[in-house]
C-alpha cells in the first residue's frame, strides 16, 4: 500500500513539471514569435496593440545611389538628414528628410592628397553639420567639417593609461556639445576612450564592472598558478554600442545580459539610469534556452528622455520610458516586410524608425500607429509637466490596451501631481507600483489629517471647556447651598 502511494505521488510530481515546463514554453514562444506584445507584472507576455508598423523597404538602388554593401551606421540630425555609413563602399550616402539623396561622401582631401575610408564602422554628425567617422580599417577618426574639408585625424594616443601594444580600432565616436569626443574602440574593456576638444586623449570613462562567477573564483583559488594561467581572465564587458542625448548624458548598451546591458552615464561615469519600472531592462525577460538572452547592439535616445534599444537575436526594438517603463515592442527576423536578417543600427526621423540592415543592405521605416502615437505624447506630456493631457492619454491608452500596466502608473502620477492623493493611490495598485502607492499614501494621509485637524482640534477644546465648565459650575453650587449634584 505504502508503495503504491509513493508511485503516485511521483506520478504527480512529473506531471506538475511537466505543466510547469509546458506553461513556461509557451510564454517563451510567445515572446520569441510575436511582433505585438508586452511584459505583465508578474514577467508573463502578455498581447498587446502594434506601436509601429513597417510602411516602407530601402535599398541604394531604390534611393538611386547604387547597393549598399554591408552598412554598418545610420545618424539623423535635428533638421532630418539622414546619413547612412555603407561600410562595405568605404561612403557616407546623404538622403533629405524625403529619402532623397543629396550627396555621397566617399573621399576628401587630406593635405593636398585624396584620402578615402577603409571599412567605416561608425559615424556621428554634430549640430554644425560636421561630420565624425570612425574610420576602424584605417585606425582612425576622421572629422569633416560641413564643407567636408579635414578638420582633424583622431590616430593611436600615446598615454599611461594605454598599454604598449595598445592597437586602435575606433568602431563607435559620439560627440557632445563642449566637442568632447567619445571613441568605442574594439578590445577596450576600460570603457569608452574621451578625447578633448583639441584631439588629446584624456581619460577612459563608464568602465562596466566585472561580473565575477563565485565557482570559477573558488577554482581560481585552489588552482595552481600555471592553472589559472589557462583560465579565462576575470574583465569587464566590451560597450556594443553608445548616444548622446542633448544634455551630454551617454546612453550605451553592452552584450552582458546579467550586469545592466543599458546604462545612463553622466560626466564623471557614472550609471544614472533610472530603474523603477517592474522589469528589467534587458530587452526580452523571457526567452527560449535555445536562442538566450537578448544581445542589445544599438541604443537610441529620443526626447523626454525615451530611449530604443536594438536586440540582434530577435530583431526587436524595445523603447523604454526615461522611469524604465517598457513601452513597446515591434520588429523581428525574417523575410517580411518589417523583418530583418541582420539588424545593425537604429535612428528616429521624428516619430518614425529607421532600422538597418547590415546583410540585405535595406533600411526599413516604421511609422506609429495610433497606439503608438499616443503612448509617445503621453510620456512627452507628464515630461513636460502637463498633467490634464497626461492623464487623458494614458486613460486612452488603457482603453487601447487594458494589459499595459505603466499606463495605469502614468495616470497615478498625473494624479499625483495634480494633488489627488486618494485616486493616484488606486491607480498606484492596480499598476503595483508600490514605491508610488507608498509616496501617495503619505501624502493622502497629511492631506485628510490638514482637512480635519482643525474641526478636530476645535471638538476637543470645545469639550475641554464645556468639561472646566462644568466643574467650575458643579464647586459654585456646593459653596451655595451645599447641594450635592450627582455624577
Amino acid at each position: 500500500m505504502q508503495k503504491s502511494i509513493t508511485k503516485v505521488k511521483w506520478f504527480l510530481l512529473a506531471a506538475l513539471c511537466c505543466l510547469l515546463g509546458t506553461s513556461t514554453g509557451v510564454n517563451a514562444v510567445h515572446a520569441e514569435g510575436s511582433a505585438s506584445y508586452n511584459y505583465s507584472f508578474w514577467n508573463d507576455t502578455v498581447a498587446a496593440p502594434a506601436a509601429y508598423e513597417a510602411a516602407s523597404l530601402l535599398s541604394g538602388a531604390q534611393l538611386g545611389v547604387g547597393p549598399f554593401k554591408n552598412p554598418s551606421d545610420i545618424h539623423v540630425t535635428a533638421d532630418k538628414r539622414i546619413y547612412v555609413l555603407d561600410s562595405g563602399n568605404n561612403r557616407i550616402v546623404v538622403l533629405d528628410e524625403q529619402f532623397k539623396p543629396v550627396k555621397v561622401v566617399s573621399s576628401f582631401d587630406h593635405g593636398g592628397k585624396k584620402d578615402t575610408f577603409n571599412n567605416p564602422q561608425g559615424i556621428f554628425v554634430t549640430e554644425r553639420k560636421e561630420l565624425f567617422v570612425a574610420d576602424t580599417g584605417n585606425k582612425r577618426v576622421v572629422h569633416l567639417d560641413a564643407d567636408l574639408r579635414l578638420l582633424g585625424v583622431l590616430e593611436a594616443p600615446k598615454s599611461d593609461l594605454l598599454q604598449a601594444n595598445f592597437d586602435f580600432q575606433p568602431v563607435r565616436v559620439v560627440v557632445d556639445k563642449a566637442q568632447r569626443i567619445y571613441v568605442m574602440s574594439t578590445g577596450v574593456f576600460d570603457g569608452f576612450m574621451e578625447f578633448n576638444s583639441d584631439g588629446a586623449f584624456t581619460s577612459f570613462i563608464g568602465a562596466n564592472r566585472v561580473t565575477v562567477d563565485p565557482v570559477e573564483l573558488f577554482w581560481k583559488r585552489m588552482s595552481t598558478q600555471a592553472q589559472r594561467s589557462q583560465m579565462v581572465m576575470f574583465t569587464p564587458t566590451e560597450f556594443t554600442n553608445l548616444d548622446i542625448d542633448d544634455e551630454g548624458f551617454i546612453y550605451a548598451t553592452s552584450g552582458d545580459y546579467s550586469n545592466n546591458p543599458i546604462k545612463k552615464l553622466n560626466a564623471q561615469g557614472n550609471d544614472i539610469l533610472r530603474r523603477t519600472g517592474y522589469l528589467s531592462l534587458v530587452g526580452d525577460t523571457r526567452y527560449s534556452t535555445d536562442v538566450g538572452p537578448s544581445r542589445l547592439i544599438d541604443i537610441d535616445v529620443a526626447d523626454s528622455e525615451m530611449y530604443s534599444v536594438l536586440d540582434s537575436k530577435r530583431g526587436r526594438i524595445f523603447t523604454y520610458s526615461g522611469d524604465g517603463h517598457l513601452m513597446y515592442i515591434f520588429g523581428g527576423l525574417g523575410n517580411q516586410l518589417g523583418q530583418f536578417n541582420t539588424p545593425a543600427a537604429i535612428e528616429r526621423v521624428g516619430d518614425d524608425f529607421l532600422v538597418l540592415d547590415k546583410a540585405f543592405g535595406e533600411i526599413t521605416v516604421f511609422r506609429t500607429t495610433a497606439y503608438g502615437r499616443l503612448l509617445n505624447e503621453a510620456v512627452r506630456s507628464y515630461y513636460r509637466g502637463d498633467e490634464e493631457k497626461a492623464f487623458d492619454l494614458y486613460q486612452q491608452a488603457i482603453n487601447m490596451n487594458a494589459n499595459l500596466e505603466f499606463a495605469y502608473s502614468g495616470v497615478g502620477k498625473a494624479l499625483l501631481r495634480k494633488g489627488d492623493y486618494k485616486g493616484a493611490m488606486h491607480y498606484f495598485k492596480e499598476s503595483y507600483d508600490q514605491a508610488n502607492y507608498s509616496k501617495a499614501y503619505l501624502l493622502y494621509r497629511k492631506q485628510v489629517l490638514r482637512e480635519y485637524f482643525p474641526a478636530v482640534m476645535t471638538g476637543l477644546i470645545v469639550l475641554a471647556a464645556v468639561l472646566l465648565l462644568f466643574k467650575k459650575l458643579r464647586k459654585r453650587m456646593r459653596r451655595q447651598g451645599g447641594v450635592t449634584i450627582e455624577s
